[in-house]
């Protein structure tokens, strides 16, 4: 399984960004996590679980201002992210697998090489 995020970049305090995670293989059997990497810690943003299960638990820094969600039609995951500021300056990425969704990045098996996404005015 082989994962590519897109739609990083910059954008001002305040904007929105829709970030693109594209699965080499059905995601629908699996569970997806987005993370960004904040120092020495990989941070969980958002997982959506298997479609089976149909859930997608956020973290508290993405609750209210990032939605998490399939497009299975292009076997893709999105993060669409709003009222971006500053503090959310980092590189994101998109893990696959585990038991179950977990906020634990040691409970993914395959990741994404990662999308920076800068907000600055």
């Amino acid at each position: 399984l082989q994962l590519v995020e897109s739609g990083g970049g910059l954008v001002q305090p305040g904007g929105s960004l829709r970030l693109s995670c594209a699965a080499s293989e059905s995601v629908d059997p699996v569970n997806i996590g987005w993370f960004r990497q904040v120092g020495k810690e990989r941070e969980g943003l958002a997982c959506i679980s298997k479609k089976t299960i149909g859930r997608t638990d956020y973290g508290d820094s993405a609750k209210g201002r990032f939605l998490a969600f399939r497009d299975n039609s292009k076997n893709t995951v999105i993060l669409q992210m709003n009222s971006l500021q500053p503090y959310d300056t980092a590189p994101y990425y998109c893990g696959v697998g585990g038991k179950r969704c977990s906020p634990d990045p040691d409970e993914y098996d395959y990741w994404g090489q990662g999308i920076q996404v800068t907000v600055s005015s």
